[in-house]
């Protein structure tokens, strides 16, 4: 038995799918934005967002999260535009690379708490229900088109 109509959940897929599009794009402009912008602007840009006297940031930790954050970016983005494409082979990489994020983001609560962090590996679970239900909801559709 469907908690939900199958109208509400692809609609939910979309949207999760659009978010996480939207996630991979500000992931993408911030590692951008930490791969061209001085550490000393970079702690100033953090100060004025977190309330938070921070340090420097070593140039090493700066390129590192820049390269995170482009990388986990241009993968969600690229997964994204080809789950909209409805390409089957998308489906299954999305899941395993979004919860591999997750289990990232997992492990990483569990060394710092971050509200925010655990409403994103929430809304990543969400998501990944959400596209293994239209995986299968997809490949039944293709295989009664045969």
């Amino acid at each position: 038995m469907k908690l939900l109509p199958e109208k509400y959940l692809r609609e939910a897929f979309d949207l999760g799918v659009i978010l996480k599009g939207l996630n991979g794009v500000l992931e993408t402009v911030g590692g951008l934005a930490l791969l061209f912008t001085s550490p000393a602007h970079v702690a100033v840009i953090l100060n004025f967002f977190s309330g938070k006297e921070f340090f420097s940031l070593a140039a090493s930790a700066q390129y590192f999260s820049a390269l995170y954050l482009l990388t986990h970016g241009i993968v969600k983005i690229v997964l994204v535009v080809e789950l909209l494409r409805n390409r089957l082979w998308a489906y299954p990489a999305a899941i395993a690379v979004f919860a591999l994020f997750g289990l990232y983001q997992l492990y990483y609560l569990l060394q710092v708490y971050s509200f925010w962090l655990l409403a994103l590996t929430v809304l990543d679970a969400i998501v990944i229900a959400l596209t293994w239900h239209e995986w299968n909801y997809r490949v039944k559709h293709r295989q009664l088109a045969s």
